[in-house]
């Protein structure tokens, strides 16, 4: 079930507007406005409650409420992101050479279920033009985290793949507090086959290299607002389907324990009737339906990682209920987009406010304390 609807002024007048556009004209119309958010006069010191900063991948976060990628795919609205409250921003997916994606019709609402369906094929301006906007955004010394999201090229040879991500680490590893891999997205033709281990491994080992070849950042740290003092590589974590079987999902986890820093769960679903719609357009499905999966994977990562691997979960998230859920199931972060098409921009405020409540309800003291509480019990 949807969570209650707030009426407020994006409900009740600013979301009935943006329905009556398609949604990607929409989504574009409301990219560009929030690209128009001005840079902080002074760096800004975050407002949020104690028990919810945390620290993941040796990295610290005011908060555990992230974007999730494809929002934002070419870096355009990160201060509003930041004014907006998010603890980090996941960007991208970026690719290394601009490409127009799929044609369209090629994202779809379905208002009944609060779900989106997409089907862009990540469209995009490249890894330098991300290249040139994240300087800028660098120098602001935003509080919020940067975690940038890499794909290849659709038109890739299967071969060059591992290529194409070494070429985006080499470019943009500077930037990033943090790199995700997507090796999930249904819309890019045989990139899910890439999550077999031995797959996963040739793509890692080549970003390993490129960040071991790769000069380090000497612009400031986003969330201290300082030089960083010594040279650092940022995690690297993969983003996994939440439609992989059960047998397929534990040999994912075998194969990332030691690879990699942490584990995206989960990407959009393929999946129709297993979750609840009945819908036959094309593509990656996003939203409330997925938030029964996203938990159960979520659930098993933390299980077969024996909770040492972090997990950011995604999935369905609309209000702080549903972030909770993933926290107790074994995320120590969050993400939402599709739940914020549907509840307007105040929405991660909203879930900061109900996890200071449902922490204190349940005598946890923090964030990281809640992580995984609902698969140890």
């Amino acid at each position: 079930m949807p969570p209650p609807e707030h009426h407020n002024i994006y409900t009740r007048l600013l979301r009935p507007l943006m329905f009556r556009l398609d949604p990607e004209t929409a989504h574009r119309w409301t990219l560009a406005a929030l690209s128009l958010t001005p840079s902080p006069r002074r760096p800004r010191h975050s407002p949020d409650p104690v028990e919810l900063a945390t620290t993941v991948f040796g990295l610290t976060f005011a908060n555990p409420i992230g974007l999730a990628a494809g929002m934002d795919k070419d870096a355009r609205a990160v201060r509003a992101w930041n004014a907006l409250g998010f603890g980090f921003v996941e960007l991208g997916t970026v690719t290394p050479r601009p490409q127009p994606g799929n044609a369209p019709p090629r994202m779809w609402r379905l208002a009944e279920h609060r779900a989106l369906i997409n089907r862009l094929g990540f469209p995009g301006n490249g890894m330098d033009a991300a290249a040139q906007r994240l300087v800028s955004i660098r120098k602001d010394r935003l509080p919020i985290r940067l975690v940038l999201n890499f794909g290849p090229n659709k038109d890739t040879p299967p071969d060059r793949v591992a290529e194409d991500y070494a070429a985006l680490t080499r470019r943009l590893a500077q930037f990033a507090d943090a790199i995700v891999v997507n090796l999930s997205s249904p819309n890019t033709p045989g990139l899910r086959e890439f999550q077999a281990p031995e797959r996963m491994r040739a793509i890692v080992e080549a970003i390993r290299t490129a960040l071991s070849s790769t000069q380090p950042a000497t612009l400031p740290d986003a969330a201290n607002a300082i030089p960083t003092a010594a040279p650092r590589q940022p995690p690297l974590l993969v983003k996994i389907a939440p439609d992989l079987d059960s047998a397929q999902l534990s040999a994912v986890c075998a194969a990332a324990i030691g690879l990699v820093d942490g584990i995206v769960a989960t990407n959009t679903t393929l999946k129709r009737e297993e979750v609840g719609v009945n819908a036959t357009f094309e593509g990656g499905l996003s939203g409330s339906p997925l938030l029964a999966r996203s938990r159960e994977v979520i659930a098993q990562v933390y299980r077969e990682t024996h909770g040492r691997t972090p997990i950011i979960g995604v999935g369905g998230i609309a209000s702080a209920e549903d972030a909770y859920g993933h926290i107790r199931a074994g995320a120590s972060l969050v993400e939402l987009y599709t739940g914020m098409i549907y509840r307007g921009p105040s929405l991660a405020r909203e879930i900061k406010r109900g996890l200071v409540r449902l922490l204190a309800r349940d005598g946890f003291r923090s964030i990281s304390e809640a992580v995984g509480s609902a698969s140890r019990s």
